[in-house]
């Protein structure tokens, strides 16, 4: 029989910035099943799972606005799971008066992805602009190059309740910041205000090379706890913008129910369909390992792949044509199959998947 493994993570309090607290539980075995939740169909909660510990962290998406890159390029990621969306001005004077541009946004049919106002969904941050890489450009060692940006600030999670099977994720317009980014040290410095003040705040963040990133809220002003060190975590269930391809061109489209990998930290995947070879019988000896190229620079392998979209007449559900082969970073394989993408109650944001370790 099978064992069910709970890894659900309760529904946060939107007041809530973040929860460190990790569910550790027996490493699973072939045949073994698992629930995430990240808080039910408003989906308020970014979860990252750690195959080889069988561990969770789960943070409120909105207790975050920036995300300023360890690595050695000095890039600044936006929460694109709160469509937050940026724009570079061009002045480097923080202290002049701006306006709102309702161009500055995401929404299909809207915003070309081209405006460069959102990151590459890929999750590469190099690039210069017009919709490659980073939204804010890589920030300069020369002061006078790095120009103020004007901040969307996306959407607060919605409290409304929607239809059983169906989502409600965007709530109340969160609001602009005008934003400049320099350097200080091998660090960051943050200059941040409201559009038409023309006095700043100023705050200083460090690198730490245990984490893909240092995060950072508008909103309260302090560095905040998100993402788990950058080897302890391989998927992030979470909402996100995403480019999707309208017929005339790529925009920006905010989606529910998505999965990424943690390309930085050195997970990698790979689809395979079942017509290929099933999920069951699937063995380590099958793995390809060309197959896990994409992966090294797209961090949406998986992303909305493992499920119907649904239409005007159906509901979403999961693609049952296909599983995912994971590495993790320590050079550990993994088969993976999504089961469900609601509980028992037909409620969407709790998806429970089938892992197993291939030796």
């Amino acid at each position: 029989m099978k064992k069910l493994l709970f890894l659900s993570i309760a529904l946060l309090s939107l007041a809530s910035c973040s929860n460190d607290d990790d569910n550790k539980v027996e490493i699973p075995t072939v045949g073994e099943t698992l629930k995430t939740s990240v808080g039910g169909p408003n989906q308020p909660n970014q979860l990252y799972l750690d195959l080889s510990a069988a561990e969770t962290k789960s943070v409120n998406r909105a207790s975050w606005d920036l995300g300023f890159s360890s690595g050695s390029e000095f890039r600044v990621i936006i929460n694109g799971s709160l469509k937050m969306a940026v724009k570079k001005l061009a002045t480097s004077d923080i202290t002049l008066s701006q306006v709102a541009d309702a161009n500055v946004s995401v929404g299909a049919g809207e915003t070309l992805a081209s405006n460069g106002y959102v990151d590459n969904p890929t999750g590469v941050l190099a690039g210069a602009g017009a919709g490659i890489g980073t939204a804010i450009a890589e920030i300069s060692a020369t002061d006078a190059d790095n120009k103020v940006y004007l901040v969307n600030l996306g959407f607060a999670v919605s409290t409304t309740t929607p239809g059983v099977g169906s989502v409600s994720v965007d709530g109340d317009a969160r609001g602009w910041k005008k934003v400049r980014i320099l350097r200080s040290g091998n660090g960051y410095k943050i200059q941040y205000a409201d559009l038409t003040s023309t006095t700043f705040t100023e705050k200083t963040i460090s690198k730490d090379a245990d984490f893909n990133f240092s995060f950072f809220s508008l909103v309260s002003g302090n560095s905040v706890s998100v993402e788990p060190a950058k080897t302890k975590w391989d998927l992030n269930f979470t909402t996100f913008t995403n480019y999707l391809n309208m017929g005339s061109g790529e925009v920006t489209y905010g989606y529910a129910d998505f999965i990424t990998t943690n390309s930085k930290g050195g997970t990698q995947a790979y689809q395979v369909l079942t017509s290929v070879k099933t999920y069951e019988a699937f063995a380590k000896a099958d793995v390809v390992e060309a197959n896990f190229t994409v992966s090294a620079t797209d961090q949406r392998v998986i992303g909305a792949n493992w499920r119907n979209g649904g239409g005007p007449t159906s509901l979403p559900s999961i693609r049952t044509d296909r599983f995912y082969v994971v590495k993790d970073a320590a050079g550990n394989y993994y088969k993976v199959k999504f089961l469900a993408m609601t509980n028992d109650a037909g409620l969407r944001g709790n998806t429970t998947l089938e892992y197993a370790i291939l030796k």
